[in-house]
């Protein structure tokens, strides 16, 4: 199935009217499908922490709904010579205590990134290549890299800018609201975790004036709850819509629908580094003393017993695109080579044997229940497939809060997760998912199964130092074609992301998947 970024008009049922929808024209109370792990911008690169991040810190570069770069706190940002980036500041803005933004705060944003304790995954793969910062004057600065870096514009639209007086305030300190200083449209004002976030309008913004004076954001991470919260009126927008429901809202005259394809990708992470892994077993029950995973013809059996298909017809509702490679064939770095896995049972089971298992293994895969679409339905889903090659799967599924951290502490064999790609192209998911971990170096910070290709390292740093625009979008397509025919990770699909609101609101579908309340509009 196709899917274009559109935004769909729909019809509901007469029992809702839009006096109950819309609240008050200065308020607005929005319905999120994930958790919220931390207020802190800092600590977890995490997609619903950064969603509600933005709203009270801004980036130096700002990406619009298609992932186009447009200026945030830096007006412009210009090449000089092989080893500097010019970075021109916006004049006149205030943090939300009144102090001034000045070059201090990027300097104490950058260097607080790779301090903070205990970050689950960290955004040190977007500061890494700044060796340096010069200041010119308090609205320029110079960053300097170990040579030519194209992406630097990508990267500073990752992360965010706190203020200078925050530079070692302790995630604790966000979470209680006392160091969330911003420079944002909206101000916190209440966080219950795992409830409701609640947030101000800052009039005294430096861009466009938001429309809503209040934002509520409320936490419901159950589908059904999220959908009956919407057609009950307690909330005027969700996202995440679950794909079982979408024609039903489809046909609600008093809900518009917004939908557009991801930079999500689905996928299946593996443990690659240890020789016995926890998870596996042979059809007895007795841990096997090697890690079948670490032998390739094992991964691809696995890969080659997926219908994509099928899931994407069956569980996903026909709301999703069959994945071959790290993102959809539209976006940069992509390689024309890479197509979704043609589901061959017979072969998979063939190279199971010639991997010394043609009676199969037992295995348990695990995944979230709570952060993406259908995610609980998806695992089960894989686990009938499989058996059908031998593989007698067991399926544990957890809400997100705990299964992130025992993803992040790598206690799982095999486990369903999902990226989407925060600079809109390939290296994001390159550098983050397969490249080899290096904590010094920031690479490989989400590659919680540490696989290692030397190969795929070597042109992905090509690629990185590449200023040609086609040359660069040839070493990442290679990269990936190197990483995914060593199946490094299994792609399964992309995500079809769908908002729902009560009629009269608009909003622009985003391909980073981010709810933003700043971009809700009362519909003209």
């Amino acid at each position: 199935m196709t899917i274009a970024k559109r935004t769909i008009g729909v019809a509901v049922a007469a029992a809702l009217s839009l006096a109950a929808g819309l609240t008050s024209a200065q308020e607005l109370t929005i319905g999120l499908g994930a958790s919220v792990t931390s207020l802190d911008p800092h600590f977890h690169a995490l997609g619903p922490n950064n969603n509600i991040a933005s709203h009270v810190f801004n980036s130096l570069v700002e990406q619009d709904e298609n992932q186009r770069l447009v200026p945030g706190l830096a007006v412009s940002w210009t090449p000089r010579e092989d080893d500097t980036w010019v970075i021109k500041l916006r004049p006149g803005v205030k943090f939300h205590d009144g102090s001034d933004f000045t070059a201090e705060d990027v300097i104490a944003s950058v260097k607080r990134v790779p301090w903070v304790p205990n970050s689950p995954s960290n955004f040190t793969i977007y500061t890494k290549a700044i060796k340096n910062i010069v200041v010119v004057d308090p609205l320029t600065i110079e960053l300097k890299t170990d040579g030519p870096y194209p992406l630097m514009p990508n990267d500073l639209s990752n992360f965010f800018i706190v203020n200078k007086k925050m530079v070692e305030a302790p995630t604790e300190d966000f979470n209680r609201l006392a160091a969330t200083i911003g420079t944002g449209p909206y101000r916190f004002v209440d966080y219950a975790r795992g409830d409701r976030i609640v947030m101000e309008r800052n009039d005294a913004y430096w861009g466009k004036k938001p429309e809503w004076k209040k934002v509520t954001f409320r936490l419901i991470t159950n589908p059904a709850a999220r959908v009956a919260a919407l057609l009950a009126g307690d909330v005027q927008m969700i996202e995440a819509v679950p794909t079982a429901d979408i024609e039903k809202l489809k046909a609600n005259a008093a809900l518009t629908l917004a939908q557009a394809a991801s930079n999500r990708l689905i996928y299946l992470h593996m443990d690659h580094q240890r020789e016995v892994t926890p998870f596996i077993a042979d059809t007895s029950g007795k841990p096997l003393a090697k890690n079948p995973l670490k032998d390739l013809r094992v991964r691809q059996a696995l890969s080659k017993a997926l219908n994509r298909d099928g899931i994407v017809e069956r569980v996903m509702e026909g709301v999703a695109v069959p994945a071959g490679q790290l993102l959809a064939d539209s976006f940069f770095g992509t390689s024309p080579n890479l197509r979704p896995e043609k589901f061959d049972p017979d072969g998979a089971k063939k190279l199971l044997a010639d991997a010394g298992f043609p009676n199969g293994f037992a295995i348990t895969i695990h995944g979230p229940n709570d952060r993406y679409i259908n995610d609980g339905r998806i695992i089960q889903t894989i686990a009938q497939m499989w058996s059908r090659i031998g593989i007698e799967a067991k399926v544990e599924a957890l809400p997100w809060a705990t299964f992130a951290t025992k993803a992040t502490n790598q206690e799982f064999t095999i486990y369903l997760v999902g990226w989407g790609s925060g600079t809109g192209e390939t290296s994001s998911t390159l550098r983050s998912l397969l490249a080899t971990f290096n904590r010094d170096t920031g690479m490989g910070q989400a590659n919680r199964g540490r696989y290692s290709n030397p190969e795929l390292d070597k042109v992905l740093a090509e690629a990185l130092k590449t200023v040609d625009d086609k040359k660069r979008g040839e070493l990442l397509a290679k990269a990936s074609e190197i990483g995914v025919r060593d199946v490094g990770i299994i792609p399964l699909h992309y995500e079809v992301s769908t908002w729902a609101m009560k009629k009269g609101l608009k909003y622009v579908a985003r391909a980073d998947q981010q709810t933003m309340a700043m971009e809700v509009t009362t519909a003209k």
